[in-house]
């Protein structure tokens, strides 16, 4: 029987929106979308993006914690924990968003405490704002804040089976790392793209119903 290791995205995977851009929607000024537009087109990578836009915010802790309350969870999120937990498989959040975020997200909707890797959100000034990245690696070919193919390097070193669970860009990177990848969003596209072994899923209740396959035998994608 395979023994897995779950690593999991968190914004729009796990969270019903992607933290970071509600909060710049909100509370960035204006330049943070010509940021965005050098980090798509190449010419900066993820964490070097992402800190020039937490800058970017202009909000107190309160505004932020509000706007922060109103983003929901899969409704099914929890019952997936519960049968990754009954296996008795690791399950890992890691995230290139925010850590405070996280944190704040899963005790409001009262969700088990999970292990969560993320970039760190630091408050400098009554409304302004800095990310420290203390999981980023420079070797990681993404130039991520968060080196999500470190995690699954780990998960191998111990003997594990990995599956990736996660619905974009931040995710496409690790997901060539996996054995098998629960794909959501453009991340359906990538692995298709790149023949990368994977299931399409809407969300966690598809991601339920594969657990038992995961179980009792090698993958067939």
């Amino acid at each position: 029987m395979a023994v897995w290791s779950v690593l999991c995205d968190f914004d729009g995977t796990i969270s019903t929106a992607d933290v970071t851009d509600t909060l710049l929607e909100a509370f960035g000024k204006s330049d943070w979308r010509e940021i965005e537009a050098e980090w798509l087109a190449g010419r900066i990578g993820s964490r070097v993006c992402m800190q020039q836009q937490i800058a970017c915010l202009d909000a107190s802790k309160e505004e932020l914690d509000e706007s922060i309350d109103a983003i929901g969870v899969d409704e099914d999120f929890a019952a997936f924990v519960d049968a990754i937990a009954t296996r008795g498989w690791e399950l890992t959040i890691v995230s290139d968003g925010l850590d405070y975020a996280i944190r704040r997200i899963l005790r409001r909707h009262h969700l088990p405490a999970l292990s969560y890797y993320a970039n760190r959100l630091v408050q400098v000034g009554v409304r302004s704002w800095k990310l420290d990245s203390p999981y980023a690696d420079t070797a990681c070919s993404s130039a991520s804040g968060m080196c999500k193919c470190a995690f699954a390097c780990r998960a191998r070193a111990v003997g594990s089976k990995v599956l990736m669970i996660g619905d974009g860009r931040s995710d496409f990177c690790v997901a060539g790392s996996a054995d098998l990848v629960f794909a959501k969003g453009s991340l359906i596209t990538h692995c298709f793209d790149k023949c990368l072994p994977h299931v399409s899923i809407s969300g966690f209740s598809d991601a339920i119903r594969m657990i038992p396959v995961l179980a009792g035998r090698e993958p067939v994608v």
